[in-house]
């Protein structure tokens, strides 16, 4: 009878896990005891959910789901050991699907670099966007990059000249946090005052417990405008990045420890706060979550939504000007070369494909130049439906052209 029982309560307990899609382990075991950098640019290009032995504990890079997953058998940080990144090439965001259990007992960083000095550009935690540069060598300040980058205004000194200043990045995605992306970065400043870099973006998925006695946190960067004993100079205008994205899947979150997505204290320059979403069959933490979490309770045994599902609104940029874009655009400026050179015209076409987007929604184009400029964002036109089932539609905008290299982006605001 006793060891009848002892079968029952095993078999309760392996129902009570849920299941995490692609969670294979073929990365090992992530076990840290000091401060450690993952090199996300040593991660394999590939499918996300493909068993990566022969390069385990460096991840796949899958370029569909923009993203670099680790498929770990369990995690554990140890307390005074701090967990940072250094970014892949598409700053993608970081994923980690854990088939057994996850405990943090130190801290795991995703936080956007603050402002540098001119003309070099903030760095931000991977899945997040960059902050502007600031003026140098008679070259303006730039906007912060991202879907929700920091505008540049002009000001009034004291003495009569003009110069700018430059709102803080803010966080555009949606509580469900699918699909995974970071903060926006911080604008420049008419000094040599660049923008802090967005948070990032990170999903942590564990089939048994995750728990967390330390700290998980996407910060925004900040700027420099701030001393040590918090005085603000005066003529400190940057913006700082704005929160990145935390999401947490697990079958029981326990813990006492802290997780943030927020921003930094910065003058006259409003930025937001980024997301954290929390989904758990059973739920025994205190942990303090900044800002309130979207929190879902989730069923023993149900497998945990990673991407955005079959028939979710999609949009890319097909082409700008007369030139193609690639699959996959580079998120460099000019290491290699430009994905698309222009020719110096006042303005160029720019191409958008969405599928499942509805007609009546607004499809935004923005782009941000690297230095010397405001971001332009205009609203692009319907030019064909392509098909009705799936329903993919192709819009056309007019884009004011900058001399040197810019970043162009696409978004949709649906109705």
């Amino acid at each position: 009878l006793l060891t009848a029982l002892g079968a029952l309560a095993l078999a309760g307990a392996v129902r009570a896990a849920i299941i995490v899609p692609g969670a294979n382990g073929t990365d090992g075991a992530l076990n840290l005891t000091a401060n450690t950098v993952i090199d996300l640019s040593q991660a394999v290009t590939g499918v996300w959910d493909s068993t990566n032995t022969a390069n385990a504990g460096k991840g796949v890079y899958d370029p569909a789901k923009w993203a670099v997953v680790f498929k770990y058998t369990e995690v554990n940080i140890a307390a005074g050991a701090t967990v940072t990144f250094k970014n892949h090439a598409s700053r993608a965001p970081v994923v980690w699907l854990v088939s057994g259990n996850v405990t943090v007992d130190g801290a795991v960083s995703l936080d956007g670099q603050p402002a540098q000095p001119a003309p070099l550009l903030s760095e931000p935690g991977p899945g997040g966007f960059r902050g502007g540069t600031g003026a140098f060598q008679g070259v303006g300040p730039s906007a912060g990059f991202g879907p929700g980058g920091g505008r540049l205004y002009p000001v009034g000194w004291s003495g009569g000249g003009m110069g700018t200043r430059a709102d803080g990045g803010s966080f555009v995605g949606n509580p469900s946090i699918i699909p995974l992306m970071g903060g926006s970065g911080g604008g420049g400043y008419s000094s040599k005052n660049g923008g802090g870099a967005g948070g990032g973006a990170m999903l942590i998925a564990a089939e048994q417990e995750l728990r967390i006695n330390g700290e998980l946190r996407a910060n925004g960067g900040d700027t420099d405008g701030e001393d040590a004993s918090g005085f603000y100079f005066a003529g400190a205008s940057a913006g700082g990045g704005s929160g990145g994205a935390i999401r947490l899947i697990a079958s029981t979150l326990t813990g006492t420890g802290r997780v943030h997505a927020t921003t930094p204290k910065i003058f006259k320059t409003p930025t937001t706060v980024g997301r954290v979403r929390i989904e758990r069959v059973s739920n025994t933490n205190t942990v303090t979550v900044v800002p309130d979490p979207s929190v879902i309770g989730l069923t023993a045994g149900a497998a945990a939504v990673l991407w955005p599902p079959a028939g979710a609104p999609e949009v890319r940029v097909l082409s700008i000007g007369a030139a193609n874009m690639p699959t996959h655009p580079r998120a460099e400026f000019g290491t290699f070369g430009a994905d698309v050179a222009l020719p110096i015209t006042a303005s160029t076409q720019v191409l958008v494909e969405t599928k499942n987007v509805e007609q009546a929604s607004q499809v935004k184009v923005r782009g941000t130049p690297r230095s010397n400029g405001n971001f332009t964002e205009v609203v692009a036109t319907v030019d064909s439906i392509v098909s009705n089932d799936p329903l993919v539609i192709r819009w056309k905008a007019d884009l004011p052209v900058n001399v040197g290299y810019s970043a162009v982006q696409a978004r949709v605001i649906r109705p």
